[in-house]
Parts: C-alpha cells; structure tokens; sequence
C-alpha cells in the first residue's frame, strides 16, 4: 500500500494483462482479442482520479489501437521491443521519477521495466520469473480483471472513490 501510494502513472503491457494472452485470426488472417469489462470500469476510474494511464506492448493490433481510443488512453506505444525506452521516454514526459510509476506484467520481456518501476505487479498467471520480481501478484489472470485489481489498490491506497 506504500508504494501504491505513491503511483501517478500506471503503465499496462497488453497481451497476458489487458487480455488472457491469446490471439484469435479469423479466416482472412484477422486479429481479434477480448478485453475484459471491469478492467475498462477500472481504467476510467483512475484516469478520474488523476492517475494517467499508458500501454507499452511487444505486438501492434489495430484492436489494441481501438480499445485504447475507446478507454482515451493517450500514450500507446504498440510494437515495442525494448520496453524501458518507452518507460524512460514517459518518466521524462511527464517528469516522474521512478517511485511514480507501476507497471503490470506477465512474461520475461517486461522485466527491465518491472525492475524500475516503483511499483512492479505481476498477474496471477505472469511467468515465474515476473513473480519474483514483483511487488505484488494479482489474484486474478491476465484478461480477467487483474487490472481492475490493481487500479483499485491504487485507488484504495490513495484514498480515492
């Protein structure tokens, strides 16, 4: 609760958090994924609150593009090999130091950024190496409201509605 005090900006990876991490192509070789609705409720409850919001993921999806819009996520960063360049940029951008920001991740690519961070938060169902870095594991997967999981702790641990 500390250090969720302390989170101005939470920075989210997509595929096995924002989603169960599986890809469906339809026969024209189309993407689709499924978002689950509580994590959006959560999303816009701390973007109230005054807690940004951004997501930084290996893939690029117009799906991702399109859920983003609909949550007015502004920073997404799609495509991303080397996730800590995205991070640093946004420290820079909105002058944040390290303690201000949290990031939720599920697999090894993600553990530069979850080394960082101020606080690091691993999904139930993260790779084993994400969970010991982590600060805190969500009790629920990826794609199945572990990000409404943790913008309420933030919102809880900054005594926000």
């Amino acid at each position: 609760m500390r250090k969720a005090r302390r989170i101005r900006f939470l920075l989210l990876d997509v595929d096995g958090v924002m989603t169960d991490g599986l890809i469906y192509l339809n026969s024209k070789g189309e993407e689709t994924k499924g978002f689950h609705i509580q994590d959006g409720a959560g999303i816009t409850r701390a973007q109230k609150a005054g807690i940004s919001i951004g997501i930084v993921t290996g893939r690029s999806s117009g799906v991702v593009s399109a859920r983003a819009r609909e949550l007015k996520i502004e920073e997404v960063h799609q495509g991303v090999e080397e996730k800590i360049g995205v991070y640093e940029l946004l420290l820079e951008k909105y002058g944040l130091t390290d303690t201000e920001m949290a990031y939720v991740g599920d697999d090894v690519i993600d553990l530069p950024v979850l080394k960082r961070v101020g606080l690091a938060v691993a999904v139930a169902d993260a790779h084993p190496r994400v969970k010991q870095v982590a600060h805190w594991i969500t009790e629920k997967g990826g794609g199945k409201g572990a990000v409404r999981e943790v913008t309420d702790l933030l919102l809880a641990a900054q005594s926000r509605p």
